[in-house]
């Protein structure tokens, strides 16, 4: 489902961002952190290349939304 591709991907570079800081902070390397924000954003690509209709910036919120629908019900 790229819905859930996308979403997992915006996931995975929002929580690479505190990753990154953490290892700036700690004078650790900032590798595992920046493959971490790589993958999710061939995953966002891979949503765009895999949807049939492709998305709209407005259309992103509502994306989320319906992928957290979906695990609620």
């Amino acid at each position: 489902d790229s819905d859930l591709i996308l979403v997992s991907g915006f996931l995975m570079i929002i929580l690479s961002f505190p990753a990154m800081i953490s290892a700036f902070a700690a004078d650790r390397s900032l590798l595992g952190a920046i493959v971490f924000a790589a993958f999710g954003g061939a995953m966002i690509v891979a949503a765009f290349v895999l949807s049939p209709q492709g998305y709209r910036p407005e259309e992103i919120p509502y994306v989320f939304l319906g992928v957290l629908a979906r695990f609620i019900r």
